[in-house]
Parts: structure tokens; C-alpha cells; sequence
């Protein structure tokens, strides 16, 4: 019960992790123990668990190699932390789920023939994406980082995973969901000869002209949630983060998420883009939103006035009366350079992130219950 009291600590601390105790390595392991179990869940019910796009583009053997890595290094890791004593609650939980997994089956889980069509939670989406992005980002802010000192695990970094938890499980439903209100809204603003002429486009031409009806949409939305008050209520919670890193823009209210998604997809389906190019631009917004956020050092010289970048987003979120209200767009920065909304200021990078006031709570349960219950 104690260590159970001590692990329910740790998700609703906000306090940065400090190497040297064996916290930083069993909360690694007991993620990738997480991970392992949640991925031998996904292989006894793949029909429910995983999702169907995806099915058809990765490798199950590979997954199987990748999930058996996991394990072995997972297991080290709690291993050494219980023998050095060293965290020994956390290694012990890591250790109980890695021996679960491994009860359940491990990577030898056998995957038979199953129906398609059924309701399912994109579990392998939400595995692959932690894994890859946290590879990824956390490893390009290590090579280019801004705050050489910031942690991996700063301040708040709890309530962000909560965050990031939430919205890319059921991003899968929410896709679905807008789809779903975009054809009812919309349909009936299709027209065969605009959907004709876009899909006769050169790939490249549609890819820029995607991102651009995205890119317009997405600014006079986020604009709008910063000049209507009911809005802001919304989107406070992403500006309260307080420290900018790759896992800073997960932090935002589930509404706002629905909201923006309906409001993008909207022009997308009316003017008939191809799968292709639309699946060019999930990728382009997807690596956009977590690159802007993180902590790295990248202006890229002129073409910042151009493209959108972490120098250029950074500003969006400073405290600085300058860049209050500024730098509304996601990908092209000269929308805001156009519209008299792109920050001026004679410092390369702002000083203190956050809500003026800092009156948004800490904490994901109390961040999605906020908008409600603010008398702002």
C-alpha cells in the first residue's frame, strides 16, 4: 500500500526529476514496462486494440523484437535499482508489470486471423507514437538544445503526459468523430468540379496548398481563442505550461482539440484533397506541433519569416507584453507577418512562459475541469 502511495505521488507530482537516485531510470523502466504490457494486450485483441490503417504498414516481427528489447532493458534497469536499492518501490512496480507481461505471453503472442470492422482503440498508434517521439525529440533538444539545463523530466512534465496520454488514445475517436460532423456539416459545400481540379494537382502544388487552407483556418481559429473570452477558457490550459519541450503542446483541452479539428478538417474535405496528400500534411502538422514546442535553438536565418519555427512559436507562449496575442500561425509564418500579428522584439528568444497571472491549476484533472469552474 505504501509503495502504491508513493507511485500515485509521483503521477501528480510537479516537481523536476534529479539523476542520482534512481527515480530518472525506474521511471524509464517502468514506462517501457507499461509499454510492453499494453503492447501484449494489443496482440491477444488486435481486432479491439489496434488500428486498422496501421495493421497493413509495420511489421508484427519487428514489433515482437522491439517489445523483447523493452523487456530485457526494462528488467535491467529494475534489477539494478532494487539490488543498489536505489528507488526500490518504483523498480518493484516496473518489475511486477514486466513479470505480468511476460505471464500474459510476452512477444510470443501468437496473432490468428481476426474480423475487421470492429470498434477499436488505437493502442499500437498511442505505443508507437510515445516511443517514436520521445526517441526522436528528446534527442534532437539533447543536440540543439535552448535551456542546456533544462531536464528531460521538468517541472510539470506529470500533468503534459496526462495530457499527451489522453488525446493520442483517443485521437483515433476524435478523427472519427469530426469526420463524421465535417460530412454532415459540410457536404453539402462539395462541388465535383473544385474537388476535380484539386485532385488533378501536382503532388507537391497540393501538399502546399493543403498546409496553407489548414494553415488559414488554424490562425483566425487560434486568434479567435485568444480575442473571444469563452474561447480562452479553452486555451488557457495550453498557455499555462511553463517550461517549453516536445511534450509541451500535448497540453491542451480536450474540446479545443475537437474544436480545431472539425474547424481544419472542414475545408480539407470540401475541397477533395487525395489520401496521399492529406496523409503528407498529418505528417507535416504532426512534426510541427512537437518541434515548435521543444527546446532547441533553431531560428533557420530568413526562411523564419517564412516558416514557422520553435524561435517563432516560443514567442506565442512568452509572458512578454510584446508577444502577448502574436504569432497565431502553425506552419507559415508569414500569415502573421501579413495579417500585423507577428512579434517585434530585439531578443532572439523570450525569457518566461505561461499565462500573465499564472491562475490556470496544475494538474490534468483540474486543467480539463478549469474552463468551467474559472470566474476570470
Amino acid at each position: 500500500m505504501k509503495d502504491l502511495d508513493r507511485l500515485n505521488q509521483l503521477t501528480e507530482s510537479h516537481g523536476e526529476l534529479r539523476p542520482g537516485h534512481g527515480m530518472i531510470s525506474g521511471v524509464i523502466a517502468l514506462s517501457l514496462a507499461i509499454l510492453c504490457f499494453l503492447g501484449v494486450l494489443a496482440f491477444h485483441f488486435p481486432e479491439y486494440l489496434t488500428t486498422p490503417q496501421l495493421r497493413k504498414s509495420y511489421n508484427v516481427d519487428v514489433m515482437r523484437q522491439l517489445m523483447l528489447g523493452a523487456l530485457v532493458l526494462a528488467g535491467s534497469i529494475s534489477l539494478y535499482n532494487i539490488i543498489r536499492g536505489r528507488a526500490r518501490w518504483l523498480a518493484l512496480g516496473a518489475f511486477t508489470l514486466i513479470a505480468l507481461t511476460l505471464a500474459l505471453g510476452g512477444h510470443k503472442v501468437p496473432v490468428n486471423d481476426f474480423a475487421d470492422g470492429t470498434p477499436y482503440i488505437g493502442l499500437d498508434w498511442f505505443i508507437l507514437d510515445l516511443l517514436g517521439s520521445t526517441l526522436i525529440f528528446i534527442f534532437i533538444e539533447k543536440l540543439f538544445a535552448l535551456r542546456k539545463h533544462q531536464p528531460v523530466f521538468r517541472p510539470e512534465w506529470q500533468t503534459d503526459f496526462h495530457h499527451f496520454i489522453v488525446n493520442h488514445m483517443i485521437v483515433g475517436f476524435v478523427l472519427l468523430a469530426t469526420n463524421l460532423l465535417v460530412h454532415k456539416l459540410f457536404g453539402w459545400a462539395a462541388n465535383d468540379g473544385v474537388r476535380g481540379w484539386v485532385q488533378n494537382l501536382n503532388f507537391f502544388v497540393a501538399v502546399f496548398l493543403i498546409v496553407l487552407v489548414a494553415d488559414l483556418v488554424q490562425y483566425w481559429t487560434h486568434r479567435a481563442y485568444h480575442e473571444v473570452p469563452l474561447l480562452w477558457r479553452l486555451h488557457a490550459v495550453h498557455h499555462s505550461v511553463k517550461s517549453m519541450d516536445w511534450l509541451a503542446g500535448s497540453r491542451q483541452h480536450i474540446l479545443e482539440l475537437i474544436i480545431t479539428r472539425t474547424l481544419v478538417l472542414a475545408p480539407i474535405y470540401v475541397l477533395g484533397f487525395s489520401k496521399e496528400v492529406i496523409d503528407a500534411y498529418i505528417i507535416i502538422v504532426g512534426f510541427q506541433a512537437v518541434f515548435n514546442h521543444a527546446n532547441v535553438s533553431v531560428r533557420l536565418g530568413p526562411l523564419r519569416y517564412v516558416i514557422v519555427t520553435p524561435n517563432f512559436h516560443h514567442w506565442h507562449h512568452s509572458q512578454d507584453d510584446a508577444a502577448l496575442d502574436k504569432n497565431y500561425a502553425a506552419h507559415f509564418a508569414f500569415l502573421d507577418h501579413l495579417f500585423g500579428t507577428a512579434v517585434k522584439s530585439d531578443r532572439e528568444w523570450p525569457e518566461r512562459y505561461g499565462v500573465l497571472g499564472d491562475y490556470v491549476p496544475n494538474g490534468f484533472l483540474r486543467q480539463l475541469a478549469f474552463p468551467f469552474r474559472w470566474k476570470g
